[in-house]
């Protein structure tokens, strides 16, 4: 991270010289006079944040929401504060032209994350300051070939006529002078900068790109000189994020807000995911599932392969699927792939016994593995036989397993009864359940376990909503929850046995 001092301005070559009036409001040095209107509260799914309502000497009216102690003066540190320009068609419309709307939410959920900061709305920076209809003109000019600078330039606008003195005027009343910035554009941090307000810092803010936005990041990035995510997509970063002050830094939002609380996570680690439709089924009557939930879901799930030393899966989904357990679609080890399979009626052409990319654990029941001869297997497989109770092993007992082996951050992934065994025995530490805009009307089901009489009487764990692609994924907390009246395995199992027909 570079000091304020080091930051220069952006060259702008042909395009600033075929402008009719260089963009100087980003110098100005008075700060303009805003008055604050209103206050009030915003609940909202990041958290409850305070609103201010601000008009400046124009009339235009901006917003400020904040969390936590802003001063200077508490011991916390400069706060985290994001200025960000309005954009109807980002933030209202979800355009994917840009990636204001996606910013704007991830500034939200990453001040959330820490508790602490600031999101500054400035209104009257539509399309950097030429308004929402000129705006509109340029996209036109765009959708012939222009990029989003050129075709300012054309109608004869500024590159950038965006002035900061109003948000200047708003830390101001906040009682705020010093800051770390978030933001990925050098030019907001210089305007600060020459406005009084002290930038201590910048911390870039990515998000995903998009193929109907990677043209206008590319230009933002190479011609207006801002912050480029690096090329491994962050995740080192993310793996090497220990405390929440180090999630302020240079790292993908996306990630951060997804997978933070995992990194973070001290000692054993037991999580579980599963996909389902949004009446509740993980396939159909068929079995089909593949396609159930996005291709972005999938990516997910490959990422939280990625962040564990080993995933387990029963017996029917690796002969319903085939599935290798390897991660694929992003950067990152492979865990041990763990099957359970008391009857060790795992097909021996399937893809987790004979490829060699991961080692793999194959859990039987002890009397089998004696009253048979094991199998010819790859050097890969291990035979790992385990006392069973009606017929399936206890969740507490596969973890005992795995972490005599030093296999402590384990995946549950399915299936249905595989996952419900885990949630129903109280061991899990987060189920990330993402759901479909799917009805299947009826199919394979999903968690079944032992429920209540009354609905007050439910689990109702801490949870938080993730955004992927059309997908609604949950991401619940087991850790802290108060645990249920214990049921005997014999009561579990009874249950559990009348889905068998339907279970995978």
């Amino acid at each position: 991270m570079r000091a304020v001092g080091e930051e220069t301005l952006p060259s702008v070559g042909r395009w600033r010289r075929r402008t009719k009036r260089a963009n100087v409001s980003t110098m100005s040095a008075s700060i303009a006079p805003v008055s604050r209107v209103a206050a009030t509260r915003l609940p909202c799914r990041h958290g409850v944040f305070r609103m201010l309502g601000y008009r400046d000497g124009d009339g235009t009216e901006h917003i400020a929401l904040t969390m936590g102690d802003l001063g200077n003066d508490n011991g916390a540190g400069p706060p985290t504060v994001r200025l960000h320009s309005e954009c109807l068609t980002g933030d209202g419309f979800g355009s994917y032209r840009c990636d204001c709307g996606e910013q704007l939410d991830a500034a939200l959920a990453q001040i959330a994350a820490v508790g602490r900061g600031a999101v500054i709305y400035l209104r009257g920076h539509e399309g950097r300051g030429i308004g929402l209809l000129e705006k509109l003109r340029t996209y036109e000019l765009q959708d012939d070939g222009l990029d989003t600078l050129d075709a300012n330039v054309e109608l004869g606008h500024s590159i950038d006529a965006r002035s900061y003195d109003a948000a200047a005027g708003i830390l101001r009343d906040l009682g705020v002078d010093t800051i770390t910035l978030l933001s990925n554009n050098p030019a907001k941090a210089l305007a600060l900068h020459n406005l009084g307000i002290k930038v201590v810092g910048r911390d870039p803010l990515w998000v995903p790109s998009r193929p109907e936005n990677a043209r206008y990041i590319d230009t933002k990035i190479n011609r207006m000189g801002h912050a480029a995510p690096p090329q491994d997509d962050c995740w080192a970063d993310l793996l090497q994020m220990q405390t929440p002050a180090v999630a302020v830094g240079p790292t993908s939002r996306m990630l951060v807000d997804r997978y933070g609380p995992l990194v973070r996570h001290d000692g054993p680690l037991v999580i579980a995911q599963m996909g389902q439709s949004a009446d509740g089924f993980i396939a159909s009557r068929t079995g089909d599932g593949a396609e159930l939930t996005s291709d972005a879901d999938r990516e997910h799930l490959h990422r939280l392969r990625a962040l564990v030393d080993a995933v387990v899966v029963g017996v029917n989904t690796v002969a319903a699927d085939d599935c290798q357990l390897t991660v694929r679609a992003v950067p990152g080890p492979n865990p041990v792939r763990v099957l359970i399979d008391p009857n060790r009626r795992i097909p021996p052409h399937s893809k987790v016994l004979q490829d060699n990319q991961a080692p793999t654990l194959w859990l039987v029941d002890a009397r089998t593995a004696a009253a048979a001869p094991t199998p010819s297997t790859a050097a890969h497989v291990e035979v790992v036989p385990m006392e069973s109770h009606d017929g399936t092993f206890e969740p507490e007992a596969i973890l005992r397993e795995l972490a005599a082996r030093g296999l402590h951050r384990v995946l549950v992934e399915g299936g249905g009864r595989t996952v419900s065994r885990f949630v129903q025995a109280d061991v899990l530490d987060y189920l990330f359940l993402t759901v479909a805009p799917t009805l299947l009307g009826d199919g394979v089901p999903g968690i079944r376990f032992q429920g209540t009489d009354l609905v007050r009487d439910a689990l109702r764990p801490p949870v938080h909503r993730l955004l992927i692609d059309n997908d609604t994924c949950l991401r619940f907390d087991l850790s802290h929850r108060a645990t249920p009246p214990t049921l005997g395995m014999e009561t579990v199992a009874e249950a559990l046995r009348r889905q068998d027909s339907d279970l995978r």
